[in-house]
């Protein structure tokens, strides 16, 4: 496939975005921005997720994963679907009780002022090292497969992704989102089915017996790892899926700002169990995608030196144009749920739990305009030096990565709404911010000496928990008896 292609297809494929955008962010306000007025359609809300929880990390990572993983990362899935159904009915019933906009100000009623600082400080460098992972994921395959053909450096590459969110993002924030989110869900599935089509007639077989061949594979399709000291036990997967979900979603402006966009919480709950359920079906859907893809470089002796990149070299190196098209459309639909999201909700904590633009009355719209814009274009210059940093730093599977940042930046944030909603204690507000850096520090050496300190245990995404449980113990000490919680 040509760049000149690519690049097109590109092209379009924003000018479609631009008019939904355009759509969308008419007569938008600042009330648009952070919570599309309370009005986005439940069912909207739930298909759109799917792409903005999926991500570009999920459309590369996952099915480039199942070579060394099997289908263990199912058993994630499975526990993904209990941490959904305690953001439904426990978190988000808080969030739509005390009327909030950013999920953070909670901490503020609940511990004080540091404690709210440093909640919605986490969350911004948790969201910020996260979305310019995925960022970088898509642009270094743009780099690879148009921009390196034309001698383009990759900092101009990463500038033009970045500008092109910004432009779409700025004026209707949330309540564009909704609805590019869905646009981008729709392509993004489209194309992992059709490439697990192209690729079963490539191999000769069709897609339904190739899928009753990689179940009785136990190298490909093995689910349950039993071994204890394995980093991918059953238990530690299904609980860390769980309080991964709790964390990265329940506790994440990004992902909560879609669901306050809802008319009410009914509609917002509604919304939380249709999109649980997909998603467990949508991820078994790139988990064969991935098992395809294996056997089909197994069979084609395709090599190359990251998992990450075994989707796109086979697609756009191996298969017809046209399957290399439906990847490039897949991609792109992949990562800008997640680059979008990621802008608009910093843009909000930071507006919000620093500026305080929901307080002060003296600002007018048109100035409260001006600064939240300020911030937009100030969040998306850190995207742009982070993902620069990140493609020094490609050495390991991205999700991998992923993951591993959410284990030491989101355990705090796990510690402190645990402690908020299930005891009754005070804590001393000025001591929370410490504790919240000691855990993660503490969980890092503790990783890295496992195998040596607790007789060849090795830590998988289960550090999140014991980041958590390290919080919680923390402010435990630090606390007196109080009365109820809010």
């Amino acid at each position: 496939m040509s760049p000149g292609l690519i690049l097109g297809i590109f092209l379009v494929y924003t000018l479609l975005l631009f008019t939904v955008t355009w759509f969308t962010a008419r007569r938008a306000d600042s009330q648009s921005f952070f919570i599309g007025n309370r009005v986005s359609p439940w069912f909207v809300v739930a298909y759109g997720m799917i792409g903005a929880s999926l991500s570009g990390v999920t459309f590369m990572s996952v099915p480039g994963w199942v070579k060394d993983t099997q289908f263990s990362y199912m058993v994630v899935v499975f526990g993904y679907l209990v941490g959904y159904f305690v953001i439904a009915t426990v978190l988000l019933p808080l969030y739509y009780r005390l009327k909030l906009t950013s999920i953070y100000s909670y901490l503020e009623q609940r511990f004080g002022f540091w404690s709210y600082k440093t909640g919605a400080g986490f969350f911004i460098l948790s969201r910020t090292l996260g979305a310019s992972l995925r960022m970088f994921l898509v642009i270094n395959v743009l780099q690879i497969f148009v921009f390196d053909a034309w001698n383009v450096p990759f900092w101009v590459n990463a500038l033009i992704f970045i500008i092109l969110i910004i432009l779409y993002t700025l004026k209707g924030g949330i309540r564009t989102i909704i609805w590019t989110d869905t646009l981008q869900t729709t392509f993004m599935l489209l194309a992992v089915i059709l490439s697990i089509i192209y690729i079963g007639r490539e191999l000769g077989e069709a897609p339904v017996r190739l899928f009753s061949d990689i179940i009785k594979d136990k190298d490909i399709s093995r689910m349950f790892i039993t071994d204890w000291h394995h980093e991918r036990h059953f238990l530690k997967q299904f609980f860390s899926g769980m309080f991964i979900t709790i964390t990265m979603t329940g506790l994440d402006q990004e992902m909560m700002q879609k669901n306050l966009s809802c008319r009410n919480i009914r509609e917002a709950q509604k919304n939380m169990f249709t999109f649980s359920g997909i998603l467990v079906f949508v991820n078994l859907i790139f988990l064969v995608l991935g098992a395809f893809i294996l056997i089909y470089s197994q069979r084609m002796g395709v090599i190359v030196g990251m998992s990450d990149e075994l989707f796109p070299t086979v697609t756009m190196k191996y298969l017809s144009q046209t399957a290399g098209i439906v990847f490039l459309i897949g991609l792109i639909s992949a990562a800008f749920p997640s680059a979008d999201g990621a802008l608009t909700s910093l843009t909000t904590s930071v507006s919000i739990d620093f500026l305080g633009l929901n307080k002060r009355e003296e600002l007018s719209e048109k100035k409260s305009t001006s600064v939240r814009y300020g911030v937009h274009l100030s969040i998306a210059a850190i995207f742009f030096i982070s993902v620069l940093i990140f493609s020094a730093l490609n050495d390991r599977a991205v999700i991998d990565k992923l993951f591993t940042i959410a284990g030491y930046t989101y355990g705090p944030l796990l510690g402190l709404y645990s402690f908020g909603l299930f005891t009754r204690r005070k804590v001393r507000d000025n001591v929370t911010p410490f504790i919240a850096i000691l855990s993660p520090v503490i969980c890092f050496f503790l990783s890295k000496y496992s195998v040596q300190l607790f007789n060849g245990y090795k830590f998988g995404f289960e550090l999140l928990l014991l980041n958590g449980f390290l919080t919680f113990a923390g402010l435990w000490l630090f606390s007196r008896k109080s009365g109820p919680a809010v």
